[in-house]
């Protein structure tokens, strides 16, 4: 290797490391303020007030890490329930569950696939934000009760396992997939707190849009069985894995019935077929994706690449999967209702589209053919379900069908 080379090498090595550095002052420094500053949600009382987020300790909670594992919960209306499974990336195998997310990892661009535990900065990814924001008036949820069951295990919300692996630097670690443990609990709070909704919205974003089929038939079959207006709500929850029925059933371990209904490399489509085989036009379903998911691209990239990052050919590959699974959706019942969007936000979709919507500032913000996917949704739940943005989906048949055969891992 030439002096150049090397240096050049060292070079980005620093470049990285002090990135990595500056990455995890940033999350601590904003976290250290939260705590300092009493920004923390406070813990369920005996009497909670209305319109005010609180955090629940749950006894037999666990995060990956082994650490204390918590909820968030709004009482409102008494009368309109939201259980919302929070996101946070995915383990599915000893490579990825060594590289647990930290601020430092993001910043310096390395691998880091999952959150494992509830730290102070998460509150802000959880509450207060898109459909759980209290403060704005442009949420048509603000006035909803909410339970969103946080995610700090990798695992989609259904593992129950205790994973033995390597960490980066050689030493044993175990993670702990007990996503499905913690559903179980968060939903006797939910029971308690909220015990006879006539509307209910069960949703989730990114790793908890994918928990939402999966789950959504328990919540409902053993928590709110007399509850007739039910909407289910995946936001972002496409990522193609040949492997995945294996990965849920000997890594993280989930019950017979969960993996025994993946069939193919969309693990969200079979759940979807799944809970419509069983109840049918009971429930009204919807979807929503932006067109070239830089976060899920880059995810894919890795599963097929070994590499964890997004770039134009792999959006592409995305954009032409999500063609493919509206069309399967669609499938089930043409009643599926569709969000796509084209949304970019500078500096942070790196050249494709945003990473899921309904937690975010652009939740009320941005609209996709004059609609705002706040509109869309709460347009939904009252019974009027409709499509936006299909014209996005617009490329021809004949190469969204050239790509699923080269799609197959």
């Amino acid at each position: 290797m030439s002096l150049k080379n090397r240096l050049n090498r060292k070079n980005l090595k620093r470049g990285i490391v002090f990135a990595s550095k500056v990455g995890d002052f940033v999350e601590n420094s904003i976290g250290k303020v939260m705590e300092d500053k009493n920004k923390l949600a406070d813990e369920l009382p005996e009497n909670p007030e209305n319109m005010k987020w609180y955090r629940v300790s749950l006894d037999k909670g666990l995060s990956g890490d082994g650490s204390e594992y918590y909820i968030y919960v709004k009482k409102a209306d008494p009368k309109k329930l939201c259980i919302f499974f929070s996101g946070g990336g995915v383990a599915w195998n000893e490579y990825t569950a060594a590289r647990p997310v930290t601020g430092g990892k993001v910043a310096a661009g390395l691998p880091n696939y999952y959150w494992n535990n509830l730290r102070p900065f998460t509150q802000l990814m959880n509450i207060n934000i898109g459909i759980t924001d209290i403060a704005s008036d442009k949420n048509p949820f603000k006035d909803w009760s909410f339970v969103v069951i946080t995610y700090a295990t990798g695992d989609f919300h259904v593992g129950n396992n205790d994973y033995p692996y390597k960490t980066e630097d050689g030493k044993d670690d175990i993670l702990h997939f007990h996503g499905y443990v913690n559903f179980l609990e968060s939903m006797k709070v939910a029971k308690e707190l909220i015990p006879a909704p006539d509307k209910l919205l069960i949703a989730g974003n990114s790793a908890g849009a994918f928990a939402v089929p999966a789950l959504a038939g328990e919540i409902i079959d053993d928590y709110y069985p007399n509850t007739r207006s039910i909407t289910v709500f995946s936001d972002s929850g496409q990522l193609l894995y040949k492997n995945w029925r294996k990965t849920t059933k000997n890594i993280w371990r989930s019950k017979d019935s969960i993996w025994k209904s993946i069939h193919s490399d969309n693990i969200t489509l079979d759940w979807y077929k799944e809970l419509f085989r069983k109840y049918g036009d009971k429930i009204r379903y919807l979807y929503s994706s932006s067109d070239r998911d830089y976060l899920l691209s880059a995810y894919y990239n890795d599963i097929i690449n070994k590499k964890y990052e997004t770039d134009q050919d792999v959006q592409e590959d995305y954009y032409n999967q999500l063609i493919d699974m509206v069309h399967e959706l669609k499938e089930i019942t043409p009643a599926f209702g569709i969000f796509i969007n084209n949304w970019k936000i500078p500096l942070i979709t790196m050249g494709g589209t945003v990473h899921t919507s309904v937690r975010e500032l652009h939740f009320t913000a941005f609209t996709q053919d004059g609609i705002s996917m706040a509109k869309w949704l709460a347009d939904a739940v009252d019974g009027k379900v409709y499509d936006v943005g299909m014209d996005l989906l617009s490329n021809s048949k004949n190469k969204s069908k050239k790509r699923r055969n080269l799609r197959k891992l």
